[in-house]
């Protein structure tokens, strides 16, 4: 399911060139053998040009065997202030829990009815806290039933090979054992069938890059806030 037009952007042109940045949970693979994938997102909105979408792009190895091995589950805080979700987007590894503690002086109802981790918190109050724990791959939409305004993702991640694009688009994920992997890229208000056919397979070889370039520009067409 797509999320409401609330949430979606403006239609962007996006060109990935990828190179390189530590991945720490890849550590013992050596440096001399492992490959590399990096670049940058390039987005051109032609509504929304001062706030372009959230992207995440991550890889998952097409060979069970591979040494890539899922990150630990952590602890992390999603908090309410001011009415809005800090930090908007939050990458956690499967089975991490999440706290959302309302920092707010007001009551809070943290919801996610779409894909993903499905829960409602109800209503609670100022200084109080919640917590969701994230048990499957997915990306999650957290809304706020009483303040219409407020959203937030959150995508859970069985792979230590990821990135978020960051405020001039550029990302890198680095190092990376050698192998096959399939690449996946996620951009906020971007339909799902739309992103399924950004992804492909990428074959890394020892100590070698590789340079992707991907056309979202027809992607979607959003409505704007008021």
């Amino acid at each position: 399911m797509v999320p409401p037009p609330s949430i979606r952007f403006a239609t962007v042109y996006i060109a990935l060139v990828f190179a390189a940045n530590p991945a720490p949970a890849c550590a013992q693979q050596p440096e001399a053998d492992s490959a590399r994938v990096s670049g940058r997102v390039i987005v051109r909105a032609s509504d929304v040009k001062s706030h372009p979408p959230s992207i995440v792009l991550w890889l998952t190895p097409a060979d069970k065997s591979s040494s890539v091995q899922a990150p630990p589950p952590g602890h992390f805080r999603l908090v309410q202030k001011d009415r809005m979700f800090i930090p908007h987007l939050l990458v956690v590894p499967v089975g991490s829990k999440v706290s959302f503690p309302n920092e707010d002086p007001f009551f809070h109802n943290v919801f996610s009815l779409f894909n993903g981790r499905r829960f409602d918190l109800g209503l609670y109050e100022a200084g109080s806290s919640r917590d969701v724990r994230f048990s499957q791959e997915g990306v999650s939409y957290i809304f706020c039933n009483i303040h219409p305004d407020m959203s937030a993702v959150v995508i859970a991640l069985a792979t230590p090979l990821y990135d978020v694009a960051g405020p001039a688009g550029s990302f890198s994920i680095h190092p990376i054992p050698p192998g096959i992997y399939e690449l996946h890229v996620w951009i906020e208000g971007t339909p799902q069938p739309d992103l399924d056919r950004l992804g492909r397979m990428i074959n890394l070889a020892h100590g070698k890059s590789s340079s992707v370039t991907i056309d979202a520009s027809g992607a979607y067409h959003p409505q704007q806030k008021h």
